[in-house]
């Protein structure tokens, strides 16, 4: 996932003592780490559906969105597809490999590189400007829900060692 990527790291005692407890044992951690990467996955394919970021704050609709009609990020679902997942022993990931990703993830200002300006069609118009600035619309991180069922399911695997 070239694009982007985030490490999370959150002081919670009992995902630390959960955690712990697996390493002490020798425990295979892959399979909780499928479950928590297939679970930010799912919770960030959500965020297309509600156009929320990972605070629950509503998105800025797109030009296109409120133009066209249909949601934001979604026009064409290319972004919202390229949403994957892996994990490994140690750690899980998710997130887009797509270039402009970032730019969705925290915004940004796009200036056009030649003097005739940047061409895109809205609707039935076309449009040149020097530069169009796009909105964070956030739509990777964890939240609270997020943290808790990653406890979760850390919690049901250590039982399921311990057992």
């Amino acid at each position: 996932m070239a694009g982007m990527r985030f490490t999370l790291e959150f002081d919670d005692d009992a995902v630390a003592r959960a955690l712990g407890e697996l390493v002490r044992r020798g425990a295979n951690l892959s399979p909780a780490m499928a479950e928590i990467a297939q679970a930010g996955e799912t919770s960030t394919l959500h965020r297309f559906e509600t156009e929320t970021g990972p605070d629950g704050s509503p998105w800025r609709p797109s030009l296109r969105a409120r133009e066209e009609g249909g949601q934001t990020l979604t026009d064409s679902a290319q972004l919202r597809n390229s949403i994957s997942s892996r994990f490994d022993a140690t750690s899980a990931e998710w997130g887009s490999n797509k270039i402009y990703a970032p730019t969705h993830q925290f915004g940004a200002t796009i200036r056009a590189k030649q003097a005739r300006g940047l061409r895109f069609k809205i609707g039935n118009r076309w449009a040149v400007k020097q530069s169009v600035t796009i909105a964070p619309r956030p739509f990777l991180g964890i939240n609270e829900d997020d943290q808790s069922e990653i406890r979760d399911i850390l919690r049901d695997h250590l039982a399921r060692v311990i057992q």
